[in-house]
């Protein structure tokens, strides 16, 4: 072969190598992108009060809605604005955890200066800038809000979008038309927190996850998969009904495509496949089209076995792959009975819940993913296999967690109601998360004095009802009632808030065919390691030491639990509340700055009644004995010893003396009166007869160690996750320290940042994150001998340091390897 033959074999070789290339890179091009958007935004207030203010925002001769992206535009929108200045964050973020508290802002929102009293700090403005290759044009991009809070509004390169009033509704936004392909683009968003949306701390801002979608302009809608099962005894087969619904965002019709449906196991082998024709999609229009599958011998998602498959929704048009849509799934089978409760997989299961609202101590509103697990372990540890969100839709990466850890879910609407307002909330928060197999109920309302009582309320739960049934009919819906009996009438499932305001066995009576459970009931909880009140430090001993004024109950929390554990027709309750949380300062008001109705203090610690619950919701041997032995200024006193315990007998020694050994009833707790002085509190735990568990309890000297504990030895050194951090006090003999509140230095050395911190105490007021994102110290107060630090990667791998000490103790250190 000659030298020019060669060269020119050669050039066609490369030219194919370059087409093979260009073909593949078109296809990857038109495939499926979906990028995070939440590093370096930059971050300012503006003012509710004043446009002037607020950056000239709207002052525009022509503003952004007399002209789309009018050259006139001068404010925060504009690629013009000089935005220098402003603060950069990453976004979860909630800018009300750096505000101070006052006496004088909102009870609701726990004394954090932000609502209509504070123009200046109850509106922030956020901007972004990301940068879009040339290649993407003819693409379809959209972006995808998870939840800001709230009354947000969105620009992208001047050009308005539009905006969603709620906090928790996620918001979509085609920008395929206003971008500058292979230039820089500008997001610009404005949130508004000035009006309360809910009676509890809310936070305020970009709070939960950014999205940057990217797609052929045939795909699968946003949240465009809906696959259920249907299965019956003995679940030996499944029918999996998926429907999709296809967009077509381009201004051609599409004659003709494919769909191929690919269910994966968890280790993403191929179970099963089935391929579809899609019908001709004219432009700018959605279709929806089912198919099924048929699945043999199916693993079946439970509490215990949380097994998760995927179905993989590929396009196919002129036999090219365009798009590829992933939905996690899970077969199961739920049920309610009005004789025999809740059903999984055909056997009765209690559902033995919390209610909870997404905060944290240091973070706020903006808890990042690995502490929404973290929070969802700690309950799961104690036997919580039912989380009722209050009172609003989820967090999606909440819901993925409460999938992978076998935790069931009813998913709260935020307000009643059936104008086109709440019809489209209630469709969005549906449409988004009926994949997911941890759900179990959707609620319509949670409260609702002004219809609990009235015809109204009938009409409106019953027309709530039936667009539940129209977006999801594989789900039934509850609502839940305070006392007022009209709206329980049309539930599939009624929610009673609280035994003593529902009179159920009387509904039994009359309704006999009703489905029940305890959407709320009393934990009786008070502040963490408090056992006498000192309401002005914000501070309150539990309740369930004390005799309940209207049926003179002691242990209230097992009250609530013995009566739903009594009648197999109830499907279950869901204590008021799992944690902690800022906001609903009740019943002190300040200097309380948050709830101590939680089973878990606001960093997740458990309190007393968290051992009742572990005792009977596990089949873990349990023995905890309380008050602490730390009660200054009470030598002398009478006090009563109570045990939480699932041993047969316990038996009780203080300062050496019997006290005489009892056996447990079920579902109960045992007590010993006895006088308090300095010294040790012993208690044994037998089971048939035999000693199990034995518990001592002494009484502390001055702190003197520090003891670090991770949740983890190891985080993805991602920028995002995060170790929780426990810090305890003890004495020289390394007894726990219960009362000990002091100042601590933090210093960290490596690859991850101070995130926040907190202790649990409810009327916390100290600064809980440094203003400095790249701080290298900090400082937290213990509150009862315990404290919590979140560290979170920076990005960087390599081993991070923990240091901390306090005046006249030393230092502990705690290392965290951060690695990819």
């Amino acid at each position: 072969m000659s030298m020019s033959h060669k060269k020119l074999t050669t050039r066609i070789l490369a030219a194919a190598v370059l087409f093979c290339m260009l073909g593949h890179s078109t296809i990857i091009r038109a495939q499926r992108e979906r990028i995070r958007l939440d590093e370096d935004w930059q971050f300012a207030f503006g003012n509710a009060a004043s446009p002037e203010k607020d950056f000239g925002c709207g002052t525009e001769a022509f503003n952004y809605l007399t002209k789309a992206a009018s050259v006139h535009n001068t404010g925060p929108y504009s690629p013009k604005f000089d935005a220098s200045g402003w603060k950069r964050v990453d976004v979860p973020h909630d800018w009300v955890v750096d505000m101070p508290y006052s006496k004088d802002a909102s009870h609701s929102h726990g004394y954090k200066t932000v609502g209509h009293k504070y123009p200046e700090t109850s509106v922030g403005w956020y901007r972004k800038t990301i940068a879009i290759p040339e290649t993407d044009k003819g693409r379809h991009i959209y972006l995808q809000f998870d939840g800001i809070f709230r009354d947000s509004r969105v620009w992208v390169n001047g050009f308005y979008l539009g905006g969603e009033p709620s906090g928790y509704a996620t918001q979509v936004y085609d920008i395929s038309e206003y971008l500058n392909y292979g230039g820089e683009n500008l997001i610009t968003v404005r949130a508004d927190a000035t009006m309360e949306e809910g009676w509890f701390y809310e936070g305020a801002g970009i709070y939960r996850h950014v999205w940057l979608n990217k797609t052929s302009t045939l795909h699968v809608a946003p949240f465009g998969t809906f696959v259920r099962s249907t299965l019956k005894e003995p679940y030996d087969r499944a029918t999996l009904t998926i429907e999709t619904t296809m967009e077509n965002s381009g201004t051609e019709t599409v004659p003709s495509y494919r769909l191929r449906h690919t269910l994966l196991d968890r280790e993403g082998r191929e179970v099963k496949s089935y391929e579809q024709e899609g019908s001709p999609l004219a432009p700018k229009t959605m279709q929806t089209i089912s198919t099924e599958l048929t699945v043999d011998n199916p693993r079946l998602w439970s509490v215990d076995t949380p097994y998760l498959y995927k179905v993989r929704t590929e396009v196919l048009r002129d036999g090219k792959l365009v798009d590829t849509y992933m939905t996690t799934t899970g077969i199961r089978d739920i049920r309610f009975d009005a004789d025999r409760g809740f059903l999984l997989n055909g056997k009765s299961l209690k559902l033995k819940g919390v209610n909870m609202h997404q905060d944290h101590a240091g973070t706020g509103a903006a808890v990042p993913d690995a502490l929404q697990t973290f929070r969802l372990k700690r309950l799961k540890e104690f036997g919580c296999n039912a989380y009722r969100s209050s009172h609003n839709p989820m967090t999606p990466e909440l819901l993925d967690a409460c999938d992978s850890l076998g935790i069931l879910v009813i998913e709260e609407n935020r307000l009643t109601g059936v104008n086109e307002e709440h019809v489209r909330l209630l469709k969005r928060m549906i449409e988004r998360d009926r994949n997911h197999p941890s759900i179990i109920l959707w609620s319509v309302g949670n409260e609702e004095w002004g219809m609990e009582w009235s015809g109204q309320g009938e009409r409106v739960v019953a027309s709530m009802r039936a667009y539940c049934h129209r977006f999801d009919p594989s789900r039934l819906m509850t609502v839940a009632s305070a006392g007022g009996p009209s709206v329980l009438i049309p539930a599939d499932v009624a929610g009673y808030n609280y035994i003593l305001q529902n009179p159920i066995d009387k509904y039994r009576t009359e309704y006999p065919k009703r489905i029940g459970i305890g959407t709320e009931e009393i934990s009786g909880c008070g502040t963490r390691g408090i056992y006498y009140d000192n309401t002005k430090e914000g501070h309150i001993a539990t309740l369930n030491r004390t005799p309940d004024e209207k049926d003179g109950t002691l242990n209230r929390i097992g009250r609530g639990w013995r009566f739903y554990d009594e009648r197999p027709w109830l499907g279950g309750l869901f204590y008021w509340i799992g944690f902690d949380f800022r906001g609903e300062p009740n019943p002190i008001g300040y200097p309380q700055t948050g709830s101590h109705k939680g089973i878990f203090d606001y960093c997740g610690f458990p309190k007393d009644e968290a051992w009742y619950l572990k005792a009977w919701w596990t089949d873990e041997p349990v023995l905890h004995i309380f008050p602490h032995w730390n009660l200054e200024g009470h030598e002398g006193d009478s006090v009563s010893v109570w045990a939480y315990s699932n041993c047969d007998e316990v038996e009780l020694i203080v300062n050496g003396k019997k006290l005489g050994r009892k056996p447990m009833p079920e579902n109960g707790y045992l007590s010993w009166e006895t006088v308090y002085r300095p010294g040790t509190v012993k208690a044994v735990g037998y089971r048939n007869g035999k000693r199990l568990l034995v518990r001592t309890v002494r009484t502390a000297g001055a702190p003197r160690r520090i003891l670090l504990d991770a949740d983890r030895d190891t985080i993805c050194a991602d920028n995002r996750d995060v170790a929780v951090v426990r810090v305890e006090l003890q004495d020289g003999k390394r007894n726990f320290t219960p009362a000990a509140c002091i100042p601590l230095k933090l210093t960290v050395d490596g690859p991850v940042r101070i995130l926040g911190v907190g202790n649990g105490d409810p009327a916390y007021k100290e600064d809980e994150r440094p203003t400095d994102r790249n701080a290298r110290t900090y400082h937290v107060k213990t509150f009862n001998g315990l404290a919590q630090i979140l560290l979170q990667s920076d990005g960087g791998t390599g081993t991070a340091t923990l240091t901390v000490e306090g005046e006249g103790i030393g230092a502990s250190t705690r290392e965290i390897t951060c690695a990819r």
